[in-house]
Parts: C-alpha cells; structure tokens; sequence
C-alpha cells in the first residue's frame, strides 16, 4: 500500500540538533512543510555528501517554510559524534533524528529488516501531516537537493491551487495546467 496522501503515524525519537539532544515527535511535523530524508547509517559513504547538500542548500528549504529531518537507525550519540568529526556533516543545522528502535524507518516503510537500517527514503509532508511527494532510491544512488526543492515548490502551488497541476520541469512561474476534457489528447 502506498503511504502518499496518507497522514504520518505516531512517533517519537531522540534528535541531535544544533549542539544539543532534543526529543522529536509526529506532532512537530505538523504546521509547517517538512521533509523527512531517511539514510542508511552513520559514518558511511554516500549519506555525508547528501546531508551537505541539504545543508548547503538549508536556507532555501527555510525560505520555502520547510524543516529537514535527517533520519537514520543510528542513535542520536552517533549523529553528535560524527556531526563532530565530518566537516560535510559538521554542516548540519536541522535535527538528526535517531531511530535506533527502527520504528519510524517501519512507519515510513523504508526499513531493510535483514540490515536494520534504512533505505534511502524521501518524503515530503503539508503542514496537516500529509505525505504529498515520497521516492526511495538504492543505496548507491544520492538524491539532489536542488531536485527536492523543486518537487516542494510544485506541491506548495499545487496545494495553493486546487485544479492546477504541474508539468515535467516546471519552476515557479512557468505556466501550470488544468486539467479537462479539452486537453486531453493536445498535449
């Protein structure tokens, strides 16, 4: 079954943020956009050029009124630690999320039972708690920041839109469409 246009489920994990632990629940996704950008482990290979491309590109999700949460079944020990000691990680400002339980990785249906840990899973979520954008990508393969932002920005206009939807490679601006019988075969 497919977890879009489904709302989160319960959940609570310990979070390394912005020098400090906090706890992080279902509840702080709501009210706001939020991406949830699940990776394998720690300490890997891909996942650090990921987090620092989201870092990198962190005040433009700001901009858009969307929070990042980092999440992987490490513990939220090991997100400080190798925040601390990676100079792409180091870069890091939204809350690291450890779910060393595998709950939320199960909630999210990303988690590689036989690994015990997650696949690299993205999802983007309305302020109501909705899953409105979600893929899932072999471990060898990073995702794009850039290209996240763009998904965002389509479901934020298609969202403040109803009846419109957007294209193939549409940027804010560029003209959207409206689906009716009078299309349909014109495209």
């Amino acid at each position: 079954m497919s977890l879009l246009k489904t709302e989160i489920l319960p959940f609570k994990a310990e979070a390394f943020h912005q020098g400090e632990f906090k706890t992080i629940t279902d509840a702080d996704l709501k009210g706001h956009w939020s991406v949830v950008f699940f990776y394998p482990a720690d300490f890997t290979f891909v996942c650090p050029t990921e987090l620092e491309d989201l870092a990198d590109n962190y005040e433009q999700f700001k901009k858009l009124g969307v929070e990042i949460y980092a999440v992987s079944t490490d513990t939220h020990f090991t997100h400080k630690a190798w925040h601390g000691s990676s100079a792409a990680v180091g870069k890091v400002q939204f809350p690291m999320l450890g779910d060393p339980t595998l709950a939320i990785s199960r909630n999210f249906q990303v988690l590689i039972e036989e690994d015990g840990m997650a696949e690299r899973g993205t999802f983007v979520i309305n302020p109501e708690g909705k899953i409105v954008v979600m893929e899932h990508h072999d471990g060898g393969i990073g995702r794009d920041a850039s290209e996240l932002l763009r998904k965002i920005e389509a479901a934020q206009y298609v969202e403040a839109n109803p009846g419109q939807v957007c294209p193939a490679k549409w940027r804010p601006g560029a003209d959207t469409l409206t689906p009716s019988l009078d299309l349909v075969g014109k495209i």
